[in-house]
């Protein structure tokens, strides 16, 4: 349900180690409290299956009950699949949890139904000022915040860099000349070679696409107020198509244009030893190594670049947000609860797990690792696809962008004309019909 890759959820499986377990909401580590009912009561938590470690949920909810002495956290791991489903006969019903977490792509659609609560004027208590403005985007509903930025996630690419200085390429690109330019000389040294890919992208791609079209000045929809227009005929986000059909032309790649990059699984091609860079999520590294453990040394990673030398291009920012239901019954813990989630003590450790923290803008645990520093690099500049209840649909059936690159890469339609019947499509989902 996350609009970031499928691949997360294995992926956050990490274990970490709770180095401070204290805060408020700016972060100070001084706890917090607010005014309640007297006597035993229970706060329900529903996280994700693959979000936020047991290590961390421990220490967490051991200090959440030691300043709420007579609170019982009933904690609950759910799983994505099916969890839509679930949580909208919860969020309807009578007996709801009282914190909750969604993906990104949800979160438009339960706020506009007026199932959550709304947070704005909680917003400084939850470390506001540190959110990351793409999650916030998010959780935003018609001028009101009713959910809070969790973790993230955005994509990089990652090379191989003893392909790199074999190849004569000194240093990471950091413009989309010089990235074209790299592939050139990747080509000329490994390209008698028929199986080696200096970049495997698949066709469908899509959130590599946004960057190119965020580049250009684009984006998929223009929004008023609450309703949004897809702009995917634009000058702009037809020079990111281009682009990313350059690209694709220029790399050889031997990716299947009609399939993401889960089918097959990019990272176990990157794994086989036959391609210099992938555009990936950082814990694919990890997947790659399965099959060649000795790739972790060989990998690390630069930021999508611009077309303007020397800048990174934006970036599609998928993650999860954090919500209070309606009709929860305790909405005075659940906020004191997210008070406390939000710090930069908690924070932290998503960084430390190779994450990027919603609610924190210290993101110095990723430098150790270059593959985590180039999505920390990118992370300021990241963007999430339209706020619009409509946007589920479009996640949940046939993405209508992953056709109109098949039907341009394969030729099967002009540029004019696949951009033109995907808005159609995307307009369709917007407006719910």
């Amino acid at each position: 349900m996350r609009s970031w890759s499928k691949a997360m959820v294995g992926g956050m499986a990490v274990a970490l180690a709770v180095a401070g377990c204290a805060g408020s909401g700016s972060g100070s580590g001084s706890g917090t409290s607010s005014a309640a009912p007297s006597g035993p009561r229970t706060l329900t938590v529903w996280l994700m299956n693959g979000s936020a470690p047991a290590t961390l949920t421990d220490a967490l909810h051991k200090k959440f009950q030691e300043t709420h002495k007579d609170v019982t956290v009933k904690y609950e791991v759910q799983q994505w699949n099916g969890i839509q489903q679930k949580l909208t006969t919860a969020l309807s019903g009578n007996d709801a949890p009282d914190v909750i977490e969604i993906g990104n792509t949800q979160a438009p659609k339960f706020a506009s139904e007026g199932v959550l609560a709304d947070l704005t004027a909680s917003t400084g208590d939850f470390n506001g000022a540190n959110w990351l403005s793409s999650l916030k985007d998010s959780g935003n509903w018609d001028g009101k915040q009713y959910a809070i930025p969790f973790y993230a996630a955005n994509r990089e690419i990652l090379y191989r860099k003893d392909m790199f200085a074999e190849a004569g390429i000194a240093a990471p690109p950091t413009s989309r000349q010089e990235w074209l330019d790299a592939i050139t000389k990747l080509k000329a040294k490994f390209g008698s070679d028929p199986n080696f890919q200096a970049l495997y992208l698949p066709g469908q791609n899509w959130y590599t696409l946004l960057s190119f079209i965020y580049d250009e000045g684009g984006d998929i929809a223009k929004k008023d107020g609450t309703k949004f227009t897809a702009t995917l005929d634009s000058a702009e986000a037809k020079k990111g198509l281009e682009f990313y059909k350059q690209l694709i032309d220029a790399s050889g790649t031997k990716a299947p244009k009609d399939a993401d990059e889960q089918t097959p699984e990019q990272a176990g091609i990157y794994g086989g030893g036959k391609v210099a860079m992938i555009v990936a999520l950082p814990w694919e590294v990890a997947t790659a190594a399965k099959s060649d453990p000795t790739i972790k040394d060989k990998t690390s990673a630069f930021p999508i670049p611009s077309k303007d030398a020397g800048k990174t291009a934006p970036v599609f920012q998928g993650g999860s947000n954090l919500a209070i239901p309606a009709n929860s019954k305790d909405q005075d813990l659940a906020k004191d609860y997210l008070k406390l989630i939000s710090t930069d003590e908690y924070q932290g450790q998503f960084a430390k797990a190779g994450m990027i923290p919603g609610t924190s803008k210290d993101v110095s645990a990723l430098q150790a690792d270059p593959v985590n520093a180039a999505m920390a690099k990118a992370s300021t500049n990241g963007k999430a696809v339209p706020a619009t209840p409509g946007w589920a649909t479009i996640e949940a059936g046939q993405n209508p962008i992953k056709d109109m690159l098949t039907a341009y890469l394969t030729g099967a339609k002009t540029i004019d004309a696949a951009t033109s019947d995907a808005n159609a499509a995307l307009n369709k989902a917007f407006s719910g019909s």
